[in-house]
């Protein structure tokens, strides 16, 4: 019976990881099919290069930051059904989405992103406190790279999809057919996915202090408190900031600079990014469980390594008037920046206290999210239409030489992190 039972939760623990996995594909093809399609608003909308910036990044991250703490802090209530919260909030950015494809002008558009910010200010924090609760602590960074491979195969699929849309049936089109599947997941996910408060599938044991929320002023003492969380912050965010700014404008700059269409960038820059995005992100959470194990400090030895290997060869990606040359270059960048995920998430995690994971990764993706993709492409694009008058179309090749060299920041600060993770991951009650 003992044997039947504990089959029986591992298999509902798979199912909600899958199912988890699903709707994060959604939410990143609904955020990212933007970036295929700018080059084709910005020409029928005469937008300006930090307009661009402003409508994929700051508009939709600025509300997704500012409303994913209090979405976090309602999901933390042990109260609160998790499943509805995720699945509500995919019905709202799904219909976001199709409602992009209506919009007239520069301001409708920008409303419309905003909309999608707020929808999925309601997918990951419940999503990252549904793992960590269903998950063991040995286990955890795995599990949450697998439900972050929902970023590269959505980022995949968003390009792909968007790209052929663009190419065949325009990209109002290409918003709406994408968008409005998503309605339909959400109702799938209400009635398939359980909670595990609900449920007795805990992988802690529920006791009267874990059943009760933590007052938010704890919660943020305990978070702040750690040395370790503080650096992780600072090294997510900045490896956010360059992450998010170079995807932009790197599909941007096939576009302009290698003259490929919407569908050729989606095509092949979205294979090469979604396929080296899926295995960095697979291998970040491995190498994090396989050596942590061993040494915490090894949590984040990958992701620091990473960030400084991917500097030469995409400096020699962005200099090539080859494109296939660059695409293939790029291919180890992609990879290696892709590493830092699960470990950043599961740290976090391991870094505050069990009622106060959803607000901990709330937390960590206000300022994520708010500096990396609210203003990496933001900042990226500012900068390209400063370099504009000087080198034409090909400014958007040496915002991506800076971008690149950036990369020892996040390096520095997730090396400094991992040095203080023997003495603090782990040790909250």
């Amino acid at each position: 019976m003992a044997t039947a039972a504990a089959k029986q939760t591992g298999t509902s623990v798979r199912v909600t990881l899958w199912i988890l996995l699903i709707v994060y594909i959604f939410n990143f093809v609904d955020r990212q099919i933007v970036n295929i399609l700018a080059e084709p608003i910005r020409l029928e909308l005469g937008l300006s290069d930090t307009e661009i910036g402003l409508m994929t990044g700051l508009a939709f991250a600025l509300f997704y930051t500012v409303l994913g703490i209090p979405i976090a802090r309602f999901s933390d209530r042990p109260t609160t059904n998790r499943p509805i919260l995720i699945g509500t909030a995919l019905a709202v950015w799904s219909a976001m989405t199709a409602l992009c494809g209506l919009a007239q002008n520069f301001i409708q558009l920008l409303l419309a992103r905003i909309g999608v910010g707020v929808g999925e200010a309601g997918c990951t924090p419940p999503a990252h406190s549904l793992i960590a609760d269903l998950v063991e602590p040995a286990k955890r960074a795995s599990a949450l790279a697998f439900y972050a491979l929902g970023i590269p195969i959505g980022t995949l699929l968003g390009m792909l999809i968007g790209g052929l849309l663009a190419d065949t049936v325009g990209w109002r089109n290409a918003f709406l057919i994408v968008g409005l599947p998503g309605v339909a997941l959400a109702v799938f996910v209400v009635m398939i996915l359980k909670d595990p408060r609900r449920t007795g599938m805990l992988q802690q044991a529920t006791t009267t202090k874990t059943a009760e929320q933590m007052p938010m002023k704890e919660a943020l003492r305990s978070m702040f408190s750690s040395r370790a969380f503080i650096l992780l912050v600072i090294a997510g965010s900045a490896a956010a900031f360059l992450a998010y700014g170079k995807t932009t404008w790197i599909t941007i700059f096939f576009q302009r600079t290698h003259g490929l269409t919407p569908g050729e960038t989606g095509l092949y820059f979205g294979l090469v990014n979604g396929g080296a995005g899926i295995a960095g992100t697979v291998l970040g959470g491995y190498l994090a469980d396989r050596f942590g194990s061993q040494n915490r400090r090894h949590v984040l030895t990958a992701p620091a390594v990473g960030m400084v290997a991917t500097i030469p060869f995409a400096l020699f990606a962005f200099m090539s008037d080859n494109w296939m040359l660059a695409l293939v270059l790029l291919i180890v960048p992609t990879l290696c920046n892709s590493l830092y995920y699960g470990p950043t998430y599961s740290s976090v995690q391991g870094l505050v206290p069990l009622r106060a994971r959803a607000i901990a990764a709330a937390v960590l993706l206000f300022f994520q999210n708010l500096i990396g993709l609210g203003l990496g492409p933001l900042f990226f694009g500012m900068l390209s239409d400063v370099l504009q008058p000087t080198y034409g179309e090909d400014s958007v090749r040496y915002v991506l030489y800076g971008a690149t060299l950036l990369g020892v920041v996040p390096a520095f600060f997730f090396w400094r992190c991992s040095l203080r993770l023997n003495d603090e991951l782990d040790k909250q009650d």
